[in-house]
């Protein structure tokens, strides 16, 4: 469950979190086909559909997509069901996170490579993404973790894993030891993403 939104988020956040950039004003794709309106355009509505969705808690979103979920995958129940409801709120955020590293990288170096001729795909591939690279990972280790957590919620309404465990057997049976063993569980991921991410942020880092 989570490892299949970690891939839909890593995909879609990265590319959403890129138009969102390159779109703006003063984007390297801010007119598209020499047409300013329609990189505005696309900037616009990619911005508000990020807000929208960031701006709903999990569990009314996670509830407000079981039509679509069904329609879908012909399920609104299980772990393969979950993954839409968390796969709409991780790529918002993990989108937002990816147009954060990428405003970081420095002008003077995007400015160097158009002064070299570099075209948009390499200001792109060559500059911006392989700039901001360490701070998407950071980013990205973040989003997971943020995955997990909303995982565990998922569990509450029958989607499996870690929550399902707890309230299964640790809440409703009473069972103190599965809730202990659930928390344990959840730390150690955390703090091995956390430290995962940070080690190759490090090494990444070209400053």
């Amino acid at each position: 469950m989570v490892g299949i939104t970690m891939l839909i988020t890593a995909i879609l956040g990265t590319a959403l979190g890129v138009l969102l950039v390159v779109t703006e004003r003063g984007g390297i794709l801010e007119a598209p086909f020499g047409q300013r309106w329609l990189g505005r355009g696309v900037n616009v509505v990619l911005g508000f559909v990020v807000n929208v969705l960031r701006s709903v808690p999990f569990v009314i979103l996670m509830i407000a997509l079981i039509p679509f979920t069904y329609l879908l995958l012909g399920t609104s129940f299980g772990n393969a069901a979950a993954t839409v409801p968390l796969a709409f709120a991780a790529v918002p955020f993990f989108a937002r996170i990816v147009e954060i590293g990428i405003r970081e990288v420095p002008a003077g170096l995007v400015e160097a490579a158009e002064s070299l001729g570099a075209t948009r795909w390499h200001l792109l591939s060559k500059v911006l993404l392989p700039e901001a690279l360490p701070a998407i990972i950071l980013g990205f280790a973040t989003t997971v973790v943020s995955i997990i957590n909303y995982s565990a919620i998922a569990g509450v309404v029958g989607a499996g894993g870690l929550g399902n465990l707890a309230i299964m057997y640790g809440y409703q049976r009473y069972s103190w030891q599965y809730i202990v063993i659930v928390v344990i569980v959840l730390v150690i991921l955390v703090q091995a993403l956390q430290s995962l991410g940070g080690w190759l942020a490090k090494r990444l880092s070209h400053r």
